[in-house]
């Protein structure tokens, strides 16, 4: 039998089907249909005590009758009699078990306290789950289907290069069959189901080994044992094998109990698409560009950012289009996400005239009233070589609908270097210019949404996994779990190396200070988060007289509104200058870990967001990335003569603020300057929280 979890799992030699039914009508039927008619060649064993015969095979009546070994057993009886079947599985030589019964991790409390003794006995007989709730997997190359799935009814399936991991049994069916009728094939598709055990990390482990797969494709709702899933991207990174993704939308704030506005901000979507960026997957916005994207990520390879990122490097698209009003549409497209159409320069056009063909200096190359087919061609040619800009989009308008063969027959013949990424936009619904293009490698695409998309995604600047460093000692005497008082946490900063403002702990009677006037006071309680919205803050204090009258009012503020706050003392600062206020926020996210965030800040962070989110920690070359990313910056960038702020000493505390996912023998929950002031020499913390587990 299969000598590994991949093989079991992904292309099993001989697989049980239990439960399988008699009733052709049945879903139960179904995976012993499908693999007779898909020609799997491997042994197949109906298991069903009360047959003898099941749609022409020999069915036997337990797994402990089989005639030979299994790897792989598909589990379709209800799913009280689940756990009963895992002994049997594992003397039949099994490794892998597929669950398709429900009734376990959906099902409520007892449905998951079922599911993790399900797990637990498997585990203790050495077999792995998938599902369950799983609608099956499926091997297209060697026809065997483990699948309940309608999608593979169909009398052909296509087998091609692309594998799908589907946290949705039902959405994995609809990609199949709208990618087929695209005339794109499949190598693998496996549903997870409730990955109660195997997970999408591992499966995507073991389409990396799978020589029949060159793109991977994933589908997802949530994320699940992350560094699992991390540890499988580097791997399909270094192998060269692109891997995109399509996540439903945005979720809602997973944790009940944050108190930054880091975490309002950036909730477990934001993260999850941090984590997926971070290591090198493309997520797109379209459900058509999940599979649609295919031929141009495996076709070419995706450009290194620099070390830094930099103002004005949009990606440049030339277009060339034989429909304007369909460019047109493409074009506004690519504008919004982040993409330019560039006009040829004047070099490029003298070129091409002193060719035989007139273009104009125009973002959109427009030959819809001139140019042979062998004109077409040279002008692609060119600008596949041209080093003004980074892609080249053809635009094909009603000809592909009524002369496929004609109107795609440059794009099909011109030589195309691996360097330059082609794309086409087809105007009109044109499936046999699509099939034609699909044959040739060419990304072809139905909608200008999705070519945008696609294109947006394709040179998006990959991210980088979260650094390594030595563990970040934890300063002495301050707490090891629960919130931080103010003055406490700005310890925590300082010892980071992020510059904090100074900062004196008064008794409410006793305000002798050495902070120079003017000053802020606050209030400073392990109990109060937010201290402005209960008027627990007083600034521009000019004496020690209204130093004495604002303490006497943040008492009383406190008392009112927050009777039960247990008050350390009185906070004084100095007021700090600055050019821009922004917040720096660190999150804990219950999916992908320890996350940093920079924004926009002051009372406005969450009114407009403005922010970039990495995983923690980072380098400085990683924080400028972040710097450039958001637009509140450009105003200490050089904006219109603005004064520059020192980013430099921005980056740098970024990156030491970072360092919180390294503190040892503590777990940050969620931690935030809010603001941080920049300035023109410098940048300093004035407000510091912190939320230990």
């Amino acid at each position: 039998m299969s000598n590994s979890f991949a093989d079991a799992l992904l292309s099993p030699r001989a697989v049980a089907l239990v439960g399988a039914s008699g009733d052709a009508r049945k879903n139960t039927a179904r995976p012993l249909r499908f693999m007779r008619k898909h020609g799997y060649a491997g042994a197949i064993y109906p298991v069903n005590a009360g047959r003898a015969e099941i749609l022409g095979e020999r069915a036997y009546p337990s797994l402990a009758e089989l005639p030979g070994p299994v790897d792989h057993v598909f589990i379709m009886i209800p799913g009280d009699g689940v756990a009963a079947l895992l002994p049997d599985c594992a003397r039949a030589g099994a490794r892998v078990v597929t669950v398709y019964s429900d009734g376990f991790g959906e099902a409520g409390p007892q449905g998951q306290a079922r599911q993790a003794e399900l797990v637990r006995q498997a585990r203790a007989l050495g077999l792995r789950l998938l599902g369950p709730n799983s609608i099956g997997l499926a091997d297209l190359h060697g026809g065997g289907i483990l699948s309940v799935n309608a999608a593979f009814e169909a009398d052909t399936l296509l087998a091609g290069g692309i594998s799908l991991v589907s946290q949705s049994g039902s959405m994995m069916g609809s990609l199949l069959s709208r990618a087929a009728a695209r005339g794109f094939g499949f190598a693998k598709s496996v549903s997870v189901g409730n990955e109660s055990d195997i997970t999408v990390g591992e499966v995507v482990d073991a389409l990396v080994d799978d020589a029949r797969t060159e793109v991977i494709l994933l589908f997802l709702e949530t994320l699940r044992a992350a560094p699992t899933l991390a540890r499988a991207l580097a791997r399909a990174s270094a192998a060269g094998k692109p891997v995109v993704a399509y996540k439903l939308g945005r979720s809602e704030q997973g944790d009940a109990l944050a108190q930054s506005h880091t975490g309002a901000m950036a909730g477990n979507d934001v993260a999850v698409d941090a984590f997926l960026k971070a290591h090198g997957v493309m997520r797109v916005q379209h459900l058509e560009t999940l599979f649609e994207i295919a031929p141009l990520a495996a076709r070419y390879a995706r450009p290194a950012g620099g070390s830094r990122a930099r103002e004005g490097n949009a990606p440049r698209v030339a277009v060339i289009t034989t429909t304007g009003g369909g460019a047109a549409t493409v074009v506004d497209n690519l504008g919004l996400r982040g993409l330019a159409a560039v006009a040829p320069p004047a070099a490029f056009v003298r070129e091409i005239a002193q060719r035989g063909l007139k273009i104009r200096e125009t973002p959109v190359i427009d030959l819809t009233l001139a140019a042979s087919s062998e004109q077409y061609r040279m002008l692609l040619e060119a600008l596949l070589r041209a080093d003004w800009c980074d892609a080249v989009l053809s635009v094909v308008g009603s000809s592909a609908q009524f002369h496929p063969a004609l109107a795609v027959q440059p794009l099909l013949q011109a030589d195309k270097p691996a360097a330059k990424p082609l794309a086409v936009f087809l105007a009109p619904e044109a499936p046999a210019s699509l099939a034609l293009l699909q044959a040739g490698g060419i990304a072809a695409f139905r909608t200008p949404e999705a070519c945008a998309d696609a294109l947006a995604v394709f040179f998006a600047p990959e991210g980088r996994p979260p650094g390594q460093g030595a563990p970040q000692p934890w300063p002495d005497g301050l707490p090891r779990s629960g919130m931080l008082s103010e003055f406490e946490a700005a310890q925590v900063f300082a010892d980071l190396g992020v510059p904090v403002t100074q900062g004196e702990l008064l008794a409410p009677d006793r305000l002798d200070h050495r902070v120079p006037y003017p000053l802020v006071a606050k209030i400073c309680s392990r109990d109060l988060a937010h201290k402005t919205e209960l008027g627990a803050v007083r600034i521009g204090i000019r004496d020690a007289q209204a130093l004495e009258a604002a303490a006497r009012e943040l008492r009383e503020a406190v008392r009112l509104r927050a009777p039960d706050a247990r008050v350390d003392g009185i906070l004084v600062q100095p007021m700090e200058d600055r050019l821009i206020e922004l917040i720096l926020g660190y999150r804990h996210d219950p999916l992908v870990g320890p996350t940093v965030l920079l924004g926009a800040g002051g009372i406005a962070a969450e009114l407009a967001p403005d922010f970039a989110v990495r995983l923690a920690p980072v380098d400085v070359d990683e924080a400028w990335r972040m710097i450039f990313e958001v637009r509140q910056t450009r105003l200490v960038r050089g904006f219109r003569g603005l004064p520059e702020g020192d980013c430099e000493a921005l980056a740098r505390a970024i990156a030491a603020f970072s360092r919180l996912a390294l503190c040892d023998g503590v777990r940050v929950e969620e931690a935030e300057i809010n603001p941080l002031f920049v300035r023109a020499d410098g940048v300093v913390a004035v407000d510091a929280l912190v939320r230990l587990a």
